[in-house]
């Protein structure tokens, strides 16, 4: 081993703390690159594999009725390479007397055999008989929610005619990856379910006997989607088509590809944040390390080594810490990536994991960190070529403080000795303490963002459940209905108000750009769902147009003023032309709304209405509940708490545990900076320390002088924290925001409070082990030490 080396690792050995913390940062920032990059290829592809293996459609093409014999003419569609038809249909499931019917999906399979397209994974008992219409599966998750096992029998509503079934199996589908009812967004396994029965069975129920109202088709490689979908569409046209649409809005996997869009994002814009500040750190402490050894450089050359090995001697140290904080941060990466994954697999339910490291991620991790780590340094290192050996040897000429600030007579009045000696030194090195206040700044920043987007967490539930939906429960209807409807259910006992909506299937258009979705009908002053703008304010429904929820906005690219192309998909399909009003605020989805009256004038169909909100009386729930069994037309309801309930727990798992990750890592990042500022300036200033203490100062005093400098800078760095905070909620925010729900960005005291508390609390801890140092140094062997 060369001088160097040795000298190298005695180096690290006497700055283990800064080093530790520095690799520290580096470490969490790989960490995430690599989690967040082995969870999106995990994710997509346990997807893609899941989706293959069992053969999940690339289009769906809902109608209302069509003849069998149509099966063959979209077999023949060019680029079809496999169709399939089937039967589907909303169904309630009473599970007690005092709850409401629980909403389900029923969906056919063929007599003989399975299904060629969208197949299941079979996790427990059997598949239904041929001959058995009795007999059925469920979707696990329902089952496991409600303890559902094999051979308990339910009672499900289809049609408007109760039945009894035989549960025989229990599945789990490609097409339930994250399960809602029909009109909802938030996913509840404990209130909605999906039924597979054999084809006669589920066709006798909804008199599809001969007919079908959904057909699947697989495409082949290359095919152009848009091109069979306006086939279908055309074909279909005479039977109800609600409008084919592809595999990338089926509402399962649009929540998925949202999720791996959102990590995604968060892998880009997360861990370079914390690369960058682990390079300003040790930009930070290799240019006071070469200046302190300005002593030892000049020895160095002047025993015959060059500048490049000097200078490639203090990039190894930086190279050293850079690349075991890689190293760490990559296997708890893995760890935690693994970890991870498993939890989603919970979560999204594949019954398998394709575990699948970003091998890019690696790459990039380790290039990226090291690289961040040596362009600091290779700044300060262009000063070792300057030092000739005679320069390098010789004591830095005195620093002139001559015109440096003085402290006037009422100044050293009001402040002790030791107190000016900290005031001194900051005015002395403004940049010294720029540099430390800007290293705090950015690891508050990260708390503050991180704990922002909590408080956004939180603050999107409330305003979805107390401000926007102010309703008990809201009805579906299974067809359009007379708006007497509503005037009969608000006469119910117990009803205290009822609100009328209509929902209506559409395709929005604005020139390329196309959304599938719906437009809600509201009445002109909603009151149990209102529709709100930027600033919390009720939107009153209008009757010129239509008012889009924000994200629909941006996906569309229109603004207030700009005209739509609606195509609606029920009834007689209408092509209206509808000018954009205003925009909206929401937490959950991406719908538009009408004024109710304007929508039916729109589509030449008034006075209907498809569902209804209601305001109850909590002491006649049960009387409610039991009225509303006895509705035929009532394909679904549901309660705000339930849904509250779900969102919360949307929230807490699947994309939102991802948060609190951020949340510890943020910590750790924040503790790290500023211990590592405490370090620095401890090393510093070992000889003045002791020369103190042999003047006479005590303990505490010496202690002081330290202390005070770092108390200031991190009370300087705190206002710059906030507002870089803020500006990076901004960015951390639109990673985990999508079109199935919105996280607003929320000025929170208490998460602002929080961060400032954890920097101090960092402060405080750091200064107590600095003191600790302080007390046990070797005062000899400091003075000993030549400036």
């Amino acid at each position: 081993m060369s001088p160097l080396d040795r000298k190298l690792l005695r180096d690290l050995a006497r700055m283990k703390g800064q080093a530790a913390a520095i690799a520290a940062v580096i470490g969490l920032g790989v960490l995430m690159q690599v989690m967040m990059g082995g969870l999106v290829n995990t994710l997509d592809q346990t997807r893609q594999t899941y989706y293959d293996r069992y053969r999940l459609a690339d289009v769906f093409a809902p109608v209302t009725r069509a003849p069998d014999r149509m099966l063959d003419r979209v077999a023949r569609i060019d680029g079809v390479a496999a169709a399939e038809t089937r039967v589907t249909g909303s169904a309630l499931i009473d599970i007690t007397d005092r709850e409401l019917p629980i909403r389900a999906q029923a969906i056919s399979i063929p007599d003989t055999g399975g299904p060629r397209l969208n197949d299941f994974f079979l996790v427990e008992g059997r598949v239904p008989s041929p001959g058995h219409p009795s007999e059925i599966m469920l979707l696990e998750g329902f089952a496991d929610a409600r303890a559902i096992i094999p051979g308990e029998r339910l009672t499900a509503t289809m049609n408007g005619a109760k039945r009894e079934f035989q549960v025989v199996g229990l599945v789990q589908s490609p097409e339930f990856l994250y399960t809602t009812a029909p009109g909802e967004l938030v996913p509840d396994d404990a209130r909605f379910a999906v039924i597979w029965m054999r084809r006669a069975a589920l066709s006798a129920a909804y008199d599809m006997n001969g007919a079908f109202n959904e057909v699947l088709v697989a495409l082949n490689r290359g095919a152009n989607v848009e091109v069979v979908k306006a086939k279908l569409d055309l074909m279909l046209d005479a039977f109800g088509a609600a409008g084919a649409y592809g595999l990338e809005h089926q509402a399962s996997n649009r929540f998925v590809s949202e999720e791996i869009r959102g990590l995604r994002i968060s892998a880009t814009v997360v861990p370079p944040i914390f690369l960058a500040v682990a390079a300003f750190l040790l930009y930070i402490v290799i240019s006071r390390m070469v200046q302190s050894e300005r002593e030892e450089i000049g020895l160095l050359k002047a025993f015959g080594y060059t500048s490049a090995e000097v200078s490639i001697h203090y990039l190894k140290f930086v190279l050293v810490i850079a690349i075991l904080g890689a190293i760490a941060g990559a296997l708890g990466g893995i760890m935690a990536g693994r970890w991870m994954a498993v939890f989603y697999q919970y979560y999204f339910k594949f019954p398998f994991l394709v575990f699948e490291l970003d091998k890019s991620s690696f790459v990039t991790g380790f290039v990226v960190s090291i690289l961040s780590a040596s362009v600091g340094s290779l700044f300060v290192l262009r000063g070792v070529f300057n030092l000739t050996p005679a320069v390098a040897m010789r004591p830095p000429a005195p620093t002139d403080y001559s015109r440096a600030a003085k402290f006037s007579q009422g100044m050293r009045r009001y402040l002790d000795q030791p107190s000016r000696m900290v005031l001194r030194r900051l005015l002395r090195h403004p940049g010294r303490m720029a540099g430390s206040v800007i290293g705090i700044g950015t690891g508050m920043a990260l708390s503050v963002a991180t704990l922002t987007m909590m408080a956004g967490f939180e603050r999107a539930v409330d305003l979805t459940f107390s401000v926007i939906d102010r309703s008990d429960m809201a009805l579906t209807f299974v067809t359009p209905l007379s708006d007497r409807a509503v005037i009969d259910l608000a006469r119910q006992p117990g009803v205290e108000h009822a609100e009328p909506v209509r929902v209506v299937p559409v395709i929005l258009r604005n020139g390329v750009h196309s959304y599938n979705g719906a437009i809600e009908g509201r009445v002109q002053q909603p009151q149990l769902n209102r529709v709100i703008d930027k600033r919390i304010l009720p939107i009153e429904m209008r009757r010129e147009g239509v008012i889009l929820a924000e994200p629909l906005a941006d996906i569309l690219r229109v603004d207030a003023g700009d005209m739509l192309t609606v195509e609606v998909r029920e009834g007689r399909r209408p092509v209206l032309e509808i000018p954009v009003i205003g925009i909206a605020q929401t937490m959950l989805g991406a719908p538009a709304f009408m004024e109710i009256g304007a929508l039916n004038r729109a589509l030449k169909e008034p006075g209907r209405v498809s569902g209804a909100f209601l305001s109850v009386d909590s002491a006649k729930r049960d009387q409610i509940v039991a009225a509303i069994k006895d509705m035929p037309a009532v394909a679904g309801v549901s309660q705000k708490e339930d849904a509250r309930r779900a969102l919360v727990e949307l929230m807490n798992t699947g994309p939102g545990a991802t948060r609190y990750i951020m949340t510890i890592v943020a910590a750790i990042i924040t503790f790290g900076i500023v211990y590592n500022a405490a370090r620095i300036a401890r090393a510093e200033r070992t000889r003045d320390l002791a020369s103190l203490r042999v003047m006479g100062f005590t303990r505490n005093e010496t202690a002081f002088v330290l202390l005070g400098e770092l108390a200031i800078v991190t009370l300087a760095a705190l206002p710059m924290g906030v507002g870089l905070g803020y500006y990076l909620t901004y960015l951390i925010v639109e990673g985990f925001s999508t079109d199935i729900y919105q996280i607003p960005v929320v000025f929170s005291p208490s998460a602002y409070g929080a961060a400032i508390v954890a920097v101090v609390l960092a402060a405080l801890v750091s200064g107590w082990l600095v003191k600790r140092d302080i007390d046990r140094a070797d005062l000899i062997a400091a003075l000993k030490t030549r400036d």
